[in-house]
């Protein structure tokens, strides 16, 4: 199977994100007005297999190749794929068993929580995503600087976000008696939100290096694996988001 051109799998990563721009004002909307837990739910699995959908449409996870030899570069990505996907299904554990505490310790209540900051967050994160999408596909058809402009919008908008969740929502959590020893929803929120922002600095990190790699010309087209990684972990991370973002604003009622 050959890669499609680069701008049908750019067209195809633009829809997606388009599709999860709508969800999430969907989500607020479903949150406002009708207040179904069930819908919010519905609604985050959705955009989860959407983002899914869209790597497994671009054949990340596959080769056309057969008889590769165990020394060669194709053989070595096939086995650092998989390491990777291993390491995020295990990591997904974690944030599972987070959204379980959540939902088991607080019910049908949430922290009373800035709403329009934490659509804000969302949307930076979802917009993040996107541009880290235009920067893997760029180094993938050995486009440079579409894919130096990307990472470093990715970068700014990582460092945006968190700045707006430890910086600001937490600041105002604090203000308003929200800490993480004032109860259980404290703990909740703290421990969600901290251990997300954790890997959105792990991320970070990791995009500075990708990037400084990509100024001194270390990635060619043929050879990027250090980008396709960079990719998938922060699409990951934007994965988790999508069910905390519901679960931490939206889903309950504030108390």
């Amino acid at each position: 199977m050959q890669h499609a051109n680069k701008s049908s799998v750019l067209n195809l990563g633009l829809t997606v994100f388009l599709f999860l721009v709508v969800l999430t004002g969907l989500e607020f909307f479903i949150a406002a007005v009708v207040g179904s837990a069930l819908l919010l739910t519905l609604t985050a699995l959705l955009k989860a297999g959407m983002v899914l959908y869209f790597y497994m449409h671009s054949n990340h996870l596959l080769t056309d190749e057969t008889d590769i030899e165990r020394d060669s570069y194709l053989y070595i990505l096939g086995t650092n794929r998989l390491g990777l996907w291993l390491f995020l299904l295990s990591d997904s554990f974690v944030f599972g068993g987070l959204m379980v505490a959540r939902f088991n310790l607080l019910g049908p209540t949430r922290p009373e929580l800035n709403q329009i900051l934490g659509l804000a967050v969302t949307a930076v994160l979802l917009v993040s995503s996107f541009f880290m999408n235009r920067a893997e596909v760029s180094m993938e058809y050995g486009d440079r600087k579409g894919f130096l402009i990307g990472t470093s919008a990715t970068l700014l908008l990582g460092f945006l976000f968190l700045a707006g969740v430890v910086g600001v929502e937490w600041r105002l959590a604090m203000h308003e008696g929200l800490t993480p020893s004032s109860g259980v929803a404290g703990a909740i929120f703290y421990m969600m939100t901290g251990m997300h922002a954790f890997h959105v600095l792990t991320g970070v990190f990791f995009l500075a290096i990708i990037l400084s790699n990509g100024l001194r010309g270390k990635y060619t087209a043929e050879r990027h694996w250090g980008v396709e990684a960079a990719a998938v972990y922060w699409h990951f991370v934007d994965v988790v988001w999508i069910f905390f973002y519901p679960a931490l604003y939206l889903i309950g009622s504030a108390g």
